[in-house]
């Protein structure tokens, strides 16, 4: 007969492994293969649009066409979790830079977005530089009508502010409705909104408007 302290430690050790692997399960990140945009392997959207560079050796994507791109993993789901990413757009001209990911993607309008102003990192005017980072909702929430209607909740100037033509990194952690924007390593969110899409599902990928880059995308979803 086993003694009931030993059965005792025996559950407890169980249940420790349970919840280590639990805790392993939730903490697996996804590195997506960015080399595998531009023919299109995996990838649905935007992908003739797409260029493979580099960025420090490993692979990266350019962006450089006017209208809104989107590229996304295929048949990927994706509801809470953290988004991270290399991006660099550039500072000049004004307006030729949005660079940025979309998640709860369904289809190439209709995604949240995260997305960067290089060109307004740092500019002289204030109201433009408070329009650095920007979330939208499409297709019922594109930038314009949040700056009509939810003037200054939707986007935010950067502090401190990166340099508009180099490489910047972004961390998105999603916990819906919240979604909270965090840049180079900084402990305070640039920009934390109340989503605004009921979808609670979708794909997660690359956005760009103009010019842009982005590497070292990882996605850590939420168990």
């Amino acid at each position: 007969m086993s003694h009931p302290k030993l059965k005792h430690t025996l559950f407890i050790t169980f249940c420790a492994f349970v919840i280590l692997s639990s805790q392993a399960r939730a903490a697996e990140t996804l590195t997506p293969d960015l080399k595998a945009v531009p023919p299109g392997t995996g990838w649905k959207g935007a992908t003739a649009q797409t260029k493979l560079v580099e960025k420090d050796g490993a692979p990266a994507i350019e962006f450089n066409q006017r209208g809104a791109s989107v590229v996304w993993l295929d048949g990927f789901e994706f509801t809470d979790g953290v988004i991270e990413f290399d991006a660099k757009g550039k500072s000049a001209p004004s307006g030729s830079s949005f660079i940025g990911v979309a998640f709860h993607v369904r289809d190439a309008k209709t995604y949240d977005a995260v997305y960067f102003r290089s060109f307004n990192f740092r500019a002289d005017d204030a109201e433009k530089k408070s329009h650095a980072v920007q979330y939208v909702s499409e297709p019922e929430w594109p930038w314009q009508r949040l700056r009509q209607e939810k003037t200054g909740q939707y986007e935010k100037p950067l502090t401190p502010a990166p340099d508009g033509d180099a490489w910047f990194h972004v961390k998105i952690m999603v916990a819906k409705p919240k979604v909270s924007v965090f840049v180079n390593g900084a402990t305070q969110p640039s920009l934390v909104v109340i989503g605004l899409t009921e979808r609670s599902g979708g794909s997660v990928g690359l956005w760009c408007n103009g010019f842009g880059m982005i590497g070292n995308l990882r996605i850590t979803p939420k168990q």
